[in-house]
């Protein structure tokens, strides 16, 4: 590898070990073996080294995520499924999205960070949308990636935040499920 994969390759390590607001210039030249000057002539700052680390380990969980329907299955089961597997995913990489709320922490000072990271969501909805409704993301319509992608968005959110702070009470596909049933039905009631 060359020192920009090199240091990629450290920060993401700092990432995982120390988070993103604790991680220093000097932690990631020491993970990396590469020196602290060449963090600003590759990246800039330590932020923008950070922000591709993360968002790289981001986009490759993004990548794993998905599955085949199985067979049989209804709709609402591979739902409960498929947040089954994200409620997993946020106890087996919780450096990830501890990092990642600590970046939107951080972006609240950081305009550059603030924006793409709202790129990030806007990106999200049409694709959440796209895989609920089963069709490509150009095949959306712009109600369902606000309101449907909206909504996904939120619930990965807060069923994140809940499984990071207490994960023996947070729910389980199938609870999350039954809940928004029962919200529809208190809806439509």
């Amino acid at each position: 590898m060359g020192n920009r994969e090199d240091l990629l390759a450290g920060a993401r390590r700092c990432l995982e070990e120390k988070g993103y607001l604790r991680t220093t210039v000097r932690d990631i030249a020491t993970a990396s073996g590469v020196s602290m000057a060449a963090i600003g002539y590759h990246f800039g700052s330590r932020e923008a080294l950070l922000n591709q680390a993360l968002f790289a380990a981001m986009e490759e969980w993004a990548a794993g995520s998905g599955r085949l329907a199985g067979e049989g299955e209804t709709a609402g089961e591979r739902y409960a499924d498929t947040w089954d597997r994200k409620i997993r995913d946020f106890g087996e990489t919780r450096w990830l999205w501890l990092a990642s709320v600590e970046a939107f922490v951080h972006a609240q000072s950081s305009p550059e960070l603030l924006a793409i990271l709202a790129e990030g969501q806007r990106r999200n909805r049409r694709m959440v949308a796209a895989a609920l409704r089963g069709v490509p993301p150009q095949e959306v319509s712009e109600e369902d990636v606000r309101a449907l992608g909206s909504l996904h968005i939120a619930l990965l959110s807060g069923v994140m935040v809940q499984t990071l702070t207490d994960p023996e009470q947070a729910p389980d596909g199938r609870e999350l499920l039954q809940g928004l049933r029962s919200m529809v039905g208190l809806l439509e009631g």
